[in-house]
């Protein structure tokens, strides 16, 4: 059993275009996800879970470490041929509000956006279809719902606020596999709702 870690989650804050386009890639955000999610991993490792060839994992790790996401961890490599990698933060930030006046880093952060929304319905339809093998008792603990609230900023300012606090108290506890655990993940987004 590993006993769960003390260190504070880390997290990345991204706003120039070029880190923001090579997360739009589909491939690096899931290379990405597997490592922060599974721990650290070897390129063989990844190429077999993400169905990729070897040689495409390669490319995208190196393009994650040119932007700083990931980094190499030759103390793991039983020998001189393999190399193994690990995610440097648990968490990226894009400051979206901040790109408002400049077209570039625009359009590289609602590309990047755009694949992480994409990401996230392939692995809730991935989910759904998943749950053919899993126990009943796992599928009545999950949930899919959606609200809509008519709220004042203040109030929108504070959904927001106690939505991070819920995260960070689950990713916290749940950070290190234990006996008895899986990989629950918790997607949320609270937007405004565009009127029509």
């Amino acid at each position: 059993m590993t006993e769960p870690t003390s260190t504070e989650p880390t997290s990345i804050d991204v706003r120039d275009p070029g880190p923001l386009r090579a997360l739009a890639n589909p491939v690096r955000l899931r290379l990405l996800g597997m490592l922060r999610v599974d721990g650290p991993a070897t390129v063989g490792q990844l190429a077999e879970r993400s169905g990729e060839a070897a040689g495409s994992v390669s490319y995208h790790l190196q393009t994650l470490a040119k932007h700083g996401f990931v980094v190499e961890v030759p103390e793991l490599a039983r020998d001189r041929r393999e190399r193994w990698w690990q995610a440097v933060h648990d968490f990226t930030h894009v400051g979206a509000e901040s790109a408002a006046g400049d077209p570039e880093r625009r359009d590289a952060s609602e590309a990047m956006r755009r694949a992480v929304l994409d990401s996230y319905h392939r692995e809730l339809l991935d989910a759904l279809e998943a749950e053919l093998t899993l126990e009943p008792e796992w599928i009545e603990a999950s949930d899919s719902s959606d609200i809509a609230a008519h709220l004042t900023l203040d109030e929108f300012r504070e959904l927001a606020a106690d939505l991070a606090a819920v995260r960070d108290k689950w990713f916290a506890r749940g950070r290190d596999r234990r006996d008895g655990t899986r990989t629950v993940r918790l997607i949320t987004h609270a937007f405004p709702r565009v009127e029509r």
